[in-house]
């Protein structure tokens, strides 16, 4: 009978719907629900601190400072110079940015951009600045750290040239390497890739030194620091500062907004760990701000974590699918019963079932239960 076709048809379709969903699909289907247990809870990272202000340098002899790096025979002082157009000399500055001893120096400076330390006690001045791309040779000056933290004048310094084997480059940022002592000078550019470039293991005060280009570096960097462990470089833009992995080619693996604009300085903070920076900026009045260095950015996962589903992409598309086909049985199978309701009313189908057995017991064809009207004589 039509009405068993159908209701057979309903329950063939249904049982295809629970057929039709993957083993491994069943359990993406079940996720609206909660789950029976919670999940393990990773705990999360402290929140780096915010930066804060740690000083402002307020003396009128410093009124474009252009670098920062910090002492190493005297704790609490950082060592600063003037952007083009001062003399030869640095300047030692207090926590409380009170200016300490000024040390000058008789050399014929042209733009002067970055300072450094490295751990003898010698300071760094590089004399790299090249707006218009001109020069043949950019110098380097080194000069000691003073016995006693005074002015002094004359100081004894020595000269290092060096010329870049691609042509002339502006620049902002002389990194010194804590262990060797290595000399490296970064590019600045304001669009584009900027290059880390390498002086040779051991400068010479003869002749010329040749840069070897090491990588490309980022664009807009005015200034940088070799962390104490040697295996990071943190390079100061003017409104971030980025944290290198440093090795054959240096990796920016972290970025950190900085506090302040035309930011012109990055030095070695004073936590006991290193792990905090000085940022400062150009100007008279200029602010300098404490803050921690980037974090790594994609860090790998603590080991406490769910991992990933593998294929993720490949199990959702295939979840879907799944799940589409099981609705579209369910809907076909629902529509087959309603039309198996409809047509055959419980009443109607008992009524027939009876007049279908008397028929069979005399022998008796079932009278017709939709006679077909009679056309009239003509």
């Amino acid at each position: 009978m039509l009405r068993n076709a159908l209701t057979v048809t309903a329950v063939t379709l249904l049982s295809l719907a629970g057929a039709a969903v993957p083993a491994g699909s069943a359990t993406a289907l079940q996720q609206t629900s909660p789950p029976q247990t919670a999940p393990q809870q990773v705990p999360l990272a402290d929140p780096l601190p915010a930066p804060k202000k740690l000083f402002t340098i307020r003396d009128e002899r410093i009124d474009e400072s252009s670098g920062l790096a910090k002492s190493q025979r005297y704790v609490g002082i950082w060592w600063t110079v003037n952007d083009s157009g001062d003399t030869a000399r640095v300047f030692g500055i207090n926590a409380a940015g009170k200016v300490k001893a000024e040390l000058s120096f008789k050399a014929p400076v042209k733009d002067v951009e970055a300072i450094a330390v490295d751990r003898e006690g010698t300071i760094y001045i590089a004399d790299i600045g090249d707006n218009k791309s001109t020069r043949d040779m950019i110098e380097v000056y080194t000069i000691p750290e003073p016995d006693k933290l005074e002015d002094a004048t004359n100081v004894k310094f020595h000269r290092y040239d060096f010329k870049y084997p691609d042509g002339a480059h502006d620049a902002e940022t002389l990194l010194i390497h804590p262990e060797s002592r290595q000399m490296f000078i970064v590019t600045k550019v304001a669009k584009g890739l900027g290059g880390f470039y390498a002086g040779p293991e051991t400068a010479s005060r003869e002749g010329t030194n040749e840069l070897t280009k090491m990588a490309d570096a980022p664009a807009g960097v005015t200034d940088g620091t070799f962390m104490p462990e040697g295996e990071t470089v943190v390079l100061r833009s003017y409104v971030d500062i980025a944290r290198v992995n440093w090795g054959e080619v240096p990796k920016v693996v972290g970025r950190a907004a900085t506090p302040l604009a035309q930011g012109e300085s990055v030095a070695v903070g004073p936590d006991a760990d290193d792990n905090s920076v000085l940022v400062g900026s150009e100007g008279k009045g200029s602010a300098v701000y404490e803050m921690s260095m980037p974090a790594v950015k994609g860090a790998a996962a603590s080991p406490t974590a769910t991992p990933a589903p593998k294929n993720s992409a490949a199990d959702s598309g295939t979840t879907k699918k799944s799940h589409n086909l099981r609705w579209i049985i369910i809907g076909a199978a629902f529509f087959a019963f309603v039309i198996t309701i409809i047509t055959f009313p419980p009443g109607r189908r008992e009524r027939l079932d009876r007049m279908a057995e008397n028929a069979r017991l005399t022998g008796q064809a079932p009278p017709d239960q939709h006679p077909r009207r009679r056309t009239p004589a003509a």
